[in-house]
């Protein structure tokens, strides 16, 4: 695993992992509230390691803007996934992420920046670490 890659290896696809991590996870919502994340924990797993998936309702806004929302999501997980992960690969463990946008919409917030972004998906993840 690359240290600020993010391979297809390391992302949820199967309609299976995401039921689930949203039937059996728990939620976590940013000091803020823009943004939450769905997240479930296996313990003793066989494959250790971290998926994740970006998900956007289509009621957010059109999809120029939750592609753009997407994206920076991706980004800032993708800078800042370094201390979550070696914590994960430590304990033997397998965690399922799934960041999404809670109260932030294209009406109230047109233009979004990385820098808007960052600090609220660095918070969700030192809420998933603490959970570990």
């Amino acid at each position: 695993m690359k240290q600020f890659g993010l391979s297809s290896k390391e992302r949820i696809k199967s309609k299976n992992e995401f039921d689930l991590v949203y039937s059996a996870g728990e939620i976590l919502f940013s000091s803020s509230q823009k943004f939450k994340a769905v997240f479930f924990i296996q313990r003793e797993s066989e494959q250790s390691g971290i998926k994740t998936a970006f998900a956007v309702s289509r009621k957010s806004g059109i999809a120029v803007w939750r592609n753009r929302i997407k994206r920076l999501l991706r980004e800032s997980y993708r800078l800042n996934k370094k201390e979550i992960c070696s914590e994960v690969g430590l304990k033997k463990m397998g965690v399922f992420i799934v960041f999404s946008p809670n109260t932030i919409n294209q009406k109230n917030s047109r233009k979004i920046l990385l820098k808007e972004v960052m600090p609220e998906v660095n918070d969700l993840m030192d809420k998933i670490r603490t959970k570990l």
